[in-house]
């Protein structure tokens, strides 16, 4: 598996405990919160709380907490008040490791993170030490059916304004500009086929190839950082044997 769109196939599939649920629920609130207070409660006219919106009901988020998280954001008074922060590290192997953060304390987290590194083989780096190495593209993965032939899967993504597509084992995964997810989300959507996930997702150039003791400690890594409270999204360049 890969560090990018395997990863979040992955988590989808885990069954959820109730813990892993209430923590879902509280990072998919703070996105809310924060996209509602930076480009206002108008999904329509905010593509970003049109995004956090719809990721929240379809982790199953009762309307009246989506809209307390909006109200909450989109207030002037009683907000919290979160930072925007991208840690960049390097797991086992040199591994490169992006980390979308949001935090009410910036030092806590700062250390935290740190010592989920130090704990499992990696080390936090630098603004700028791995960035370089993601492109950000807008992901669709769609699920494989009998009744879907890859053929006309990939001239309705490409009609739709899609750039790329690729065969996994067990899924298609289309590849986007950033900007237009969204057109092509609605296209397919349109023309009946389902989708399993669809998000901007930072995508490595080139990947590290990982087996043994430093495989076992990336997954640990991104477990880890994935189950902090204030890591919104984890973005890697390994690759592990299925």
């Amino acid at each position: 598996m890969s560090g990018h769109s395997k990863w979040a196939t992955i988590k989808r599939k885990k069954a959820k405990t109730d813990n892993q649920r209430g923590k879902l629920f509280t990072k998919l609130a703070k996105e809310i919160i924060v996209a509602a207070k930076q480009g206002g409660a108008d999904p329509d006219g905010n593509m970003r709380l049109k995004a956090a919106i719809q990721r929240a009901k379809e982790a199953n988020i009762p309307n009246d907490n989506i809209q307390r998280a909006v109200q909450k954001g989109a207030g002037s008074a009683g907000g919290d008040n979160y930072e925007e922060i991208i840690y960049e590290g390097y797991g086992p192997s040199g591994v490169a490791v992006m980390i979308e953060i949001l935090t009410d304390n910036r030092n806590r987290t700062a250390g935290e993170v740190r010592h989920l590194f130090s704990r499992n083989g990696g080390n936090l780096g630098e603004s700028g030490c791995v960035s370089w190495m993601f492109d950000k593209k807008g992901l669709i993965v769609v699920e494989k059916k009998d009744t879907l032939q890859e053929d006309d899967l990939l001239m309705a993504a490409l009609d739709a304004g899609a750039e790329d597509m690729k065969t996994e084992e067990d899924s298609y995964e289309i590849y986007t500009a950033p900007q237009d997810l969204d057109s092509v989300k609605e296209s397919l959507l349109g023309q009946g086929i389902a989708l399993a996930d669809a998000e901007v997702t930072m995508m490595p150039q080139t990947t590290v190839s990982l087996t043994g003791k430093e495989a076992e400690q990336m997954i640990r890594l991104m477990d880890a950082l994935e189950d902090h409270d204030d890591v919104q999204d984890v973005y890697a360049n390994f690759d592990i044997d299925d």
